[in-house]
């Protein structure tokens, strides 16, 4: 009797660790308990409680189960979002390295001329308006893109000014700026631009180039460093001008084109002196044949624009030479700088009036910027329809001063004052010679 009852709680206490023994993961199994009481190796009280107990643990597993289908709902929309997210992202990565540009100036110009009554209308007591807004957008880490708006009268590439006048008519708008500039990670400092682009040259006059003129066609870049100090850069390109100019075919050899060419270098001799020199080459491909059938014509390569152009015949061929150079002067109470270009047209007509010089100085002055500089543009030195258009009404056969004053009211914003003092051989009427031609610009600008 007491080895059966010993057996008995053997059996009993064998039954207890089964059932304690199991894991709250894996679940008290029903059947075993069923099992466990019909053999009496529980009581109903023990039988009772883990019954109990497991009705619990299947509660709190279905808890479990309906929390993690939860959170794996919750995972899945995060994912969801996010992929939706980065999708947006891709789609609108342009804007961030995208940068809008722009500026509004707003000027006061008076242009006197001697010579006939109001000059033919040469004569302005005008109010203008230039506006520009552009877009330059990083591609990727090799190519960048622009494209720039801006006023503009008429197709003169030498101006974005337009008049305020005509009974508040809207004012014309053209492309101003459209290019690609591919810079490849491989070559550094190399750059290859095709469009219609800003000047790719270096430029420290505006004798040749007025700032306004943005050639077209295809321009490569370079800059090479030479240690800390100094370096050089060049510039080399071919230009659109004219489609089959000479009328004989569809030919690329037939069309009106400029090649050009330029090296330079900077340097700083000491911490307070730096120099800039360089040269270029600005060479036209069958400019023989551009002629201006009209007065008043830009598209065309004559000395001058309007009274040279009845008389288009004369005009020069052209092939420019320049050298330029720039010295920067510091550790003075100003900064000071003094600049240069001269060029020579080896193929004009006239070599009596075949060259163009231009010395000039900067400086700011308690917080005037100051620019000064006298030029000598004989008649067939340069193109008369790229070169300043402001001096001597943009016409070569011209000489004088120009003085130019600017003041930084506040950040972005600007007002300034520039007049001209010159004297042009043609530039009022046909047999008036030598007129003085005196221009005052007003100008406030804000820039964004």
């Amino acid at each position: 009797m007491r080895l059966a009852s010993t057996k008995t709680a053997a059996i009993l206490c064998g039954g207890l660790l089964l059932a304690v023994s199991v894991p709250a993961s894996a679940a008290v199994d029903a059947k075993l308990l069923d099992m466990l009481k019909a053999n009496g190796q529980i009581t109903a009280a023990q039988y009772t409680e883990l019954q109990t107990e497991l009705a619990n643990d299947q509660k709190e597993k279905q808890i479990a189960r309906q929390a993690q289908q939860e959170t794996n709902e919750q995972i899945a929309a995060t994912a969801k979002k996010t992929n939706e997210l980065s999708t947006f992202d891709q789609k609108l990565a342009w804007a961030a390295k995208t940068q809008f540009k722009g500026d509004v100036r707003v000027r006061q110009e008076t242009v006197k001329v001697e010579g006939s009554p109001n000059n033919g209308g040469k004569d302005k007591d005008r109010q203008r308006l230039r506006a520009r807004l552009g877009a330059f957008t990083e591609i990727n880490s090799q190519v960048d893109s622009g494209i720039r708006i801006a006023t503009g009268s008429s197709e003169d590439p030498r101006s974005t000014n337009v008049d305020l006048d005509g009974y508040f008519v809207k004012k014309a708008l053209w492309l101003d700026l459209g290019y690609i500039d591919y810079h490849p990670d491989q070559i550094k400092n190399l750059h290859v631009i095709g469009g219609k682009m800003l000047q790719p040259w270096v430029s420290m006059g505006d004798v040749i180039w007025d700032t306004d003129v943005n050639p077209e066609g295809l321009a490569l870049t370079y800059k090479y460093p030479l240690g800390s100090s100094a370096e050089l850069f060049g510039s080399a390109g071919t230009y659109s001008l004219k489609d089959n100019v000479n009328g004989e075919g569809v030919q690329f050899r037939n069309d009106l084109r400029m090649n050009a060419g330029q090296l330079g270098a900077r340097f700083s001799v000491t911490d307070n002196l730096k120099v800039t020199v360089g040269g270029s080459m600005y060479a036209f491909q069958n400019d023989e044949d551009s002629r201006c059938p009209t007065a008043g014509s830009v598209a065309c390569l004559t000395p001058q624009e309007t009274i040279l152009n009845t008389v288009a015949g004369n005009a020069s061929e052209y092939r420019l030479y320049e050298g330029f150079s720039q010295v920067d002067v510091g550790g003075l109470a100003v900064p000071l700088s003094f600049y240069g270009q001269y060029v020579q047209n080896t193929k004009a007509t006239d070599s009596d009036k075949d060259t163009a010089w231009l010395v000039g100085a900067k400086s700011k002055v308690f917080g005037l910027n100051l620019d000064y500089n006298y030029r000598d543009i004989q008649r067939y030195a340069v193109v008369g329809g790229f070169t300043d258009s402001d001096f001597a009404g943009g016409v070569t056969g011209s000489r004088g001063h120009k003085f130019k004053v600017g003041y930084d009211i506040d950040k972005n914003f600007a007002i300034g004052a520039t007049y001209f003092l010159t004297k042009a051989d043609y530039s009022s009427a046909p047999n008036y010679r030598d007129a003085k031609v005196n221009t005052l610009q007003l100008d406030a600008e804000a820039k964004f």
